[in-house]
């Protein structure tokens, strides 16, 4: 459930359902709100789950579990992945280090499992792992004047550098304020606050200083789709780290962790079978739906939407490697209500904003 139902409804937003969780869908008028994120600044609450992890071994616990480095300085946080043993990926989460305590940060209905998870392999570790996900609120500020924004209605100055923090206040709130990793393509901050802070800090971020739209789920994943951002949801979950070129979420130099075998193995060969690409379409394709090279299969596509930016269809596939290498020169369709229509290959990110994703795919 969102922290803030009521006040949701008092913008006539639609709601849909994230990992059981009732999230805003759209405000109304999805493309106008998109254009205003590009071109200024939005806020959006994310429906994340955060665990949080106490106790003297609380960094190195969480660091023998995940795919990349833990940081051990305060005030940094990193992006990284929970594989299976087939190397195929669990679930995403960032990983903040707040001095005597970890913040997880999961995609929403992950953090009861995870906690539970941990907690029953603590051994004799000092390390303690509680499900937090009520205790707080999450807002994602993104846009060409994310930074202005922040500037305008926080009483510290904005941490440079990704996924660093810094700590202050709104108001009378206290507040975490995140560089995000440039997911949107655009400046973005994730302004973390108690859940009984909620209202004051969203209304702050709407309404206060620099104005900012309010934005849903649906233009979330137009945006991402624009900036060639591979989401948990679409494209990250059961999938192979390497097929995605993910390099910002795996340090291959690290100590065991579940999957690290299969996910080195594949990148030291060069095996990765697949790669992300994105395709314009005559028409939105469905996910799923099938990309050929001439007659033969390729791949699949895994998002799509009317892009406000292109002002055409655009999509997000995964196709075989051979074929996504030679992305320009390939005869690619896509099958859409049962025929083959023609898709024009592109090389990701299909926009440029005042930032790039620290996902676009590297390969």
């Amino acid at each position: 459930m969102t922290i803030l139902p009521s006040v949701h409804e008092g913008h006539e937003a639609t709601f849909v359902e994230r990992g059981g969780r009732r999230v805003v869908a759209e405000y109304g008028r999805p493309a106008r709100t998109h254009r205003a994120v590009r071109n200024v600044v939005g806020v959006i609450e994310h429906a994340y789950d955060v665990v949080v992890v106490t106790g003297d071994d609380r960094v190195e616990y969480v660091d023998n579990a995940v795919s990349n480095q833990v940081p051990s300085e305060e005030e940094r946080g990193v992006y990284a992945l929970l594989l299976n043993p087939q190397g195929r990926i669990r679930t995403e989460m960032y990983v903040y280090n707040a001095g005597e305590r970890l913040l997880v940060v999961l995609p929403p209905g992950k953090g009861p499992e995870i906690a539970s998870e941990w907690q029953e392999k603590t051994f004799i570790q000092d390390v303690d792992i509680e499900d937090a996900t009520e205790e707080f609120a999450v807002f994602g500020v993104h846009g060409a004047k994310a930074t202005e924004k922040i500037a305008s209605v926080c009483n510290v100055q904005t941490p440079d550098e990704q996924l660093t923090f810094v700590r202050g206040s709104m108001g009378d709130a206290g507040v975490t304020v995140v560089r995000t990793d440039g997911l949107t393509g655009e400046e973005g901050y994730e302004v973390i606050c108690r859940a009984e802070d909620a209202r004051d800090v969203f209304d702050t971020l709407e309404n206060r200083g620099l104005n900012a739209a309010p934005f849903g789920y649906q233009t979330w994943e137009s945006l991402t789709l624009e900036a060639g951002t591979p989401l948990f949801e679409t494209e990250l979950e059961d999938e192979v780290p390497n097929n995605l070129g993910l390099r910002n979420a795996v340090d291959f130099e690290k100590g065991c962790f579940v999957g690290q075998e299969v996910v080195s193995r594949v990148e030291n060969r060069g095996q990765a079978t697949k790669r992300l690409v994105g395709l314009t379409t005559d028409a939105v394709p469905e996910a799923g739906a099938t990309v050929f090279a001439g007659d033969e299969t390729a791949g699949e596509v895994t998002r799509a939407c009317e892009s406000p930016m292109l002002d055409t269809p655009a999509a997000l596939a995964l196709l075989d490697r051979d074929v996504a290498a030679s992305i320009g020169e390939a005869n690619l369709t896509v099958r859409i209500d049962g025929e083959e229509s023609p898709a024009e290959g592109q090389h990701l990110p299909f926009v440029d904003g005042s930032d790039q994703s620290a996902r676009l795919p590297s390969y």
